[in-house]
């Protein structure tokens, strides 16, 4: 797993609710459409579910 694929994770898991792609940028200082690929690649290996539109957490 990439290091920023990590730390979106990371940032998932510390906020403890679904957070959308804009929101997950801020706190982790990342270009919102580079958080988008990395939620997209972490959705294809399993990694992130989204329980509503637009919002992802963690998988486990």
């Amino acid at each position: 797993m990439e290091e920023k694929e990590r730390l979106v994770l990371d940032v998932m898991r510390k906020a403890g609710k679904p957070l959308r792609p804009g929101d997950i940028a801020k706190i982790s200082g990342l270009d919102s459409d580079e958080v988008s690929k990395i939620i997209r690649s972490l959705k294809e290996k399993g990694e992130v579910i989204s329980p509503k539109r637009c919002y992802y957490s963690p998988a486990k």
